[in-house]
Parts: C-alpha cells; sequence; structure tokens
C-alpha cells in the first residue's frame, strides 16, 4: 500500500482598513486533481512540497487550494464556506488508505469580518479530524501567530526571505520536516517569544538590511540537528486583529537540552529584533518630491504605492500618484494601474480607438479617494487571464489600457498583484519603455525591478496599507506597541 500525505492551500492576506470585502468568487479554487494540474512546476509552496514527497517515495494526496488576491475581510459566510469545504475534503482524504500525515500552505494573515483568526480555525478544525497525525503548516513571514495556531499544528514553518523568493523552498522545508515525523520519530517542541513591535522600511529586506541577520540566525537553528524549524513572524501591520505583533517562534526535536538551545537562540534573536526596532520603520517621500526626482533621473524611475499595494490587501483604486502626475504635470512618460471596473465597462463599451469621458479611483474605497475625471484614449483591451512569474495564474476580470497625455494607464476590474513586470507584459506594456512605472507593492517589486530601474523612491500618498504606521486607525493589534505608543518596553 502506497504511503499517503493529504496536501491544503488557504491562502489570502487581509487588509482590514481595506473597506472592500473579499469574497467566495475572489478566490480561485482547485480541488482534487486539478490541485496538482495546476501546481506542477510553479515556483510555489505546493509545488516544493509535492516535490520532496515524491522523490521520499510518498505520495501527495491533493484535497483543496484556494487563493485570493490579498484584500479586505472575507465576508462571513464566504469564509464560513471556504473553511468547510477544505475541512470536508480532509475529512474525506483521511479515510483514504495510507493517509499518514497532513500538509497546509496557509498565508497566515487571514481575517474575516467576524472571524480574526480564520486559520488557527482551520487549524483546530483540521485537528480535530486527523487527531494524532502530524500536521505541518506553512506560513508566510507576515503572518499573525496565535495560540491556537501553535496549539493545532505540530509545526509551523516560515517563509525565510523578503522580498519572498523562497516560496518554493519553505514548501520543501515544510515537507522534510513532516517526513522527520513521520519517518524520524522527531517531537516537535515550540518556543513562541512575542515582540510588541510593527515593522517596516527597507531593513527588512533580507538580502541587504538588517533583518537578514535575524534569519540567518533562524537559518542556522534549522540546521542544527535538534532544529525543526525557525524564524521572525512580523505580521501583517494592516491586518488589525488582536493577536497583531511580531514573534520569534522556534521548534526542535524535544531531545535533551534541546529545549535550553531553543530557548537560547531565541531570547538572542528577539533581543536582536528589539534593539533595532527603531531600523524597521520605512522613510518615505512626498509625492512633490517623488516627481521632482523622476525629473531629474535619466532612466526608469519606479515609484512604489505601499500605501494602495495590493500586494498587501488594499484596494487598488488610488488616484493620488496618478493625479500628481497629470496635474504636475510630469514631462515624462508613465505608466499607472488601477482598479476600476466602470472604466473599463466604458472602455469596452467605446471600443479601441475611441476617446472616453471617464473618471478614475475611488471606486473601492471612496472614503480616501474620490473619482478623478479624464479623457482618455482606449489603446487596446484584454481579458485579463495571464501568468505571474511563480507560474501561477492571475485573473484581472478584464483590462483596459487608456492613454491620458503622456500617462498610461492599466485599469483592470479586479485587483491583482502589480509586483512583478509580468503583469504589464502580459498587456503589451513593456515598464522599460517609460519613465515612471507605479507598482502597487512595498518591497516585493524589487525582485523584478532593481536590475532595470535607473531609481526606486517609496511615496508617501494616502491609503489602508501604508507604510506611515501612525495614519491608520489601529483599534484592535496588541498596545502597547511600537511605534504607535511611546516608551514601549519589552
Amino acid at each position: 500500500m502506497p504511503r499517503r500525505v493529504l496536501i491544503a492551500e488557504l491562502k489570502q492576506e487581509t487588509a482590514t482598513f481595506n473597506p472592500a470585502p473579499t469574497v467566495y468568487d475572489d478566490f480561485r479554487v482547485y480541488c482534487d486533481g486539478d490541485v496538482l494540474d495546476k501546481y506542477r512546476g510553479t515556483k510555489t509552496e505546493l509545488a516544493g512540497a509535492i516535490d520532496v514527497f515524491k522523490a521520499a517515495g510518498i505520495e501527495p494526496v491533493p484535497t483543496m487550494a484556494a487563493h485570493a488576491v490579498s484584500g479586505g475581510p472575507i465576508e462571513t459566510a464566504s469564509l464560513d464556506r471556504l473553511l468547510d469545504e477544505m475541512v470536508e475534503r480532509i475529512r474525506r482524504g483521511v479515510q483514504i488508505d495510507g493517509v499518514e500525515a497532513v500538509y497546509l500552505c496557509l498565508h497566515g494573515a487571514m481575517a474575516g469580518e467576524q472571524e480574526v483568526d480564520p486559520e488557527g480555525r482551520l487549524l483546530r478544525d483540521v485537528r480535530d479530524v486527523v487527531f494524532e497525525m502530524p500536521l505541518v503548516a506553512s506560513l508566510d513571514l507576515h503572518a499573525i501567530l496565535t495560540e491556537r495556531m501553535i496549539a493545532a499544528a505540530d509545526v509551523l514553518v516560515p517563509f525565510h526571505t523578503y522580498p519572498h523568493v523562497d516560496q518554493y523552498e519553505t514548501g520543501q522545508r515544510a515537507a522534510r520536516c513532516l517526513l522527520k515525523l513521520l519517518d524520524g520519530g522527531a517531537r516537535p517542541k515550540t518556543i513562541r517569544l512575542p515582540l510588541p513591535m510593527l515593522v517596516r522600511g527597507d531593513e527588512l529586506i533580507t538580502r541587504t538590511g538588517r533583518f537578514g541577520e535575524a534569519i540567518r540566525r533562524c537559518q542556522q537553528v534549522e540546521a542544527d540537528p535538534r532544529g525543526l524549524a525557525a524564524g521572525v513572524i512580523i505580521g501583517n501591520a494592516f491586518t488589525d486583529v488582536p493577536d497583531l505583533q511580531s514573534n520569534v517562534l522556534i521548534t526542535v526535536d524535544d531531545a535533551d537540552g534541546a529545549y535550553a538551545f531553543a530557548r537560547h537562540e531565541a531570547d538572542a534573536i528577539a533581543r536582536f529584533m528589539w534593539d533595532n526596532r527603531a531600523l524597521f520603520q520605512a522613510r518615505l517621500t512626498s509625492l512633490d518630491d517623488a516627481l521632482r526626482l523622476a525629473d531629474e533621473t535619466t532612466g526608469l524611475t519606479v515609484f512604489s504605492d505601499a500605501a494602495d499595494a495590493t500586494a498587501s490587501g488594499a484596494s487598488g483604486d488610488s488616484n493620488a500618484i496618478l493625479g500628481g502626475l497629470l496635474h504636475q504635470p510630469f514631462a515624462g512618460t508613465s505608466l499607472v494601474p488601477i482598479v476600476d471596473a466602470p472604466a473599463v465597462d466604458a472602455a469596452v463599451e467605446a471600443g479601441v480607438g475611441a476617446t472616453i469621458d471617464t473618471t478614475l479611483g475611488g471606486t473601492r474605497d471612496a472614503g480616501r479617494f474620490r473619482p478623478l475625471p479624464v479623457v482618455a484614449r482606449v489603446v487596446s483591451l484584454h481579458d485579463g487571464l495571464f501568468a505571474y512569474e511563480d507560474g501561477t495564474e492571475g485573473n484581472a476580470g478584464g483590462v483596459a489600457v487608456l492613454q491620458i497625455g503622456m500617462c498610461t494607464v492599466m485599469a483592470t476590474r479586479r485587483p491583482v498583484y502589480v509586483v512583478g513586470r509580468a503583469v504589464f507584459e502580459a498587456h503589451g506594456l513593456n515598464p522599460r519603455d517609460f519613465d515612471v512605472v507605479v507598482v502597487k507593492s512595498p518591497n516585493g517589486f524589487r525582485t523584478w525591478y532593481e536590475s532595470v530601474a535607473a531609481r526606486i523612491v517609496p511615496v508617501d500618498v494616502p491609503g489602508s496599507t501604508s507604510a506611515n504606521l501612525r495614519s491608520l486607525p489601529y483599534q484592535h493589534c496588541v498596545r502597547p506597541i511600537f511605534p504607535l505608543d511611546e516608551n514601549v518596553e519589552w
């Protein structure tokens, strides 16, 4: 009889300050064999885990994979449906002969309209189904870590890179960890040290920033024979729920001396993070200064609109930078993405080559952005189906490329990740052909743009995912917390 492991995925990063709710239809849902077909050959956690299991002679049994672009809180009925469907599929899966364990691929920073800990709820419900079977989950390092998650899972395995380029490798790490539980008899013991701090900024870039030193120590812990998983989970600063803060998390095999080793390492990593907390804050540039810098630059300038980052859960309909480019006016060419379904509809009705009077922006987060009147020429229309750099599918729900003077706008019906260049290139737009390109990402875009950009400017504009954390209306996170409060102690 073949040995088998159940695999499943549920991922969405929630920005609770985004008023546009996430619903079931926003999720890309695959079931059973479609999971293997869709993830085969991708650079994802599931693909990494599947390859490790197969190499070990273990058959991965797919159950369900559901993934949505980051966005607002998940509607209650939609979240209940997703969780219930996944638990039911896992319930059926554990009845299959030879199933010995479960691997869950999670983001970790989901939030519902009412449920503040969806992943903890899922892990608890799965634990109730699988009983004593090993249960391992991988997490984004922006996860919101809760006691319910730690209690239900045997091991939680977080990313080690920011920008995230180790999704495939994290899936491999999680799978190898699960094999240690199955074949090596490892007995996991977890230490969690919470840190009352919210962090942003370039020093979190693990390749070049101070945060990388903490991660490299975590990797040394995992390399130790006693280590199973280690990471610094910094949370998504825009998921305003009661457990939002940073954490050091280490899981070791409970052998002689392992707990003392883990405690020593966790203390040292946590102290390092706390002592460097002032460095982990973003440095932003005003829009006027950003435009001036772009004017002075020869070559491509990338504007990071982290405040409206669809990669962090924002609405994507900010027209703050667009308005600045049009009204300054900026002398060069620019490329700006925006989520605006009515504008796409107007462009489709008018047709390619037509000129339309429309508005852009303010259709999803009307409390922050007012529609901006424009006269635009419809350059091209697209169905919005494309592939991201990691091989997974994107669906913008329809795309209209519009020309407004020297500014090219890529308007989408639905939010998509505007992190890499593929989202533009799939719609006939090469970022390298412009003087300014706006990305909706705080730092993840660097993987794709540092090699082609002459200058990168993080712009200080309004939005539900602003790195100017004091500009956001926190109500639920751990308090006091740095940098929102003064004289925070740890």
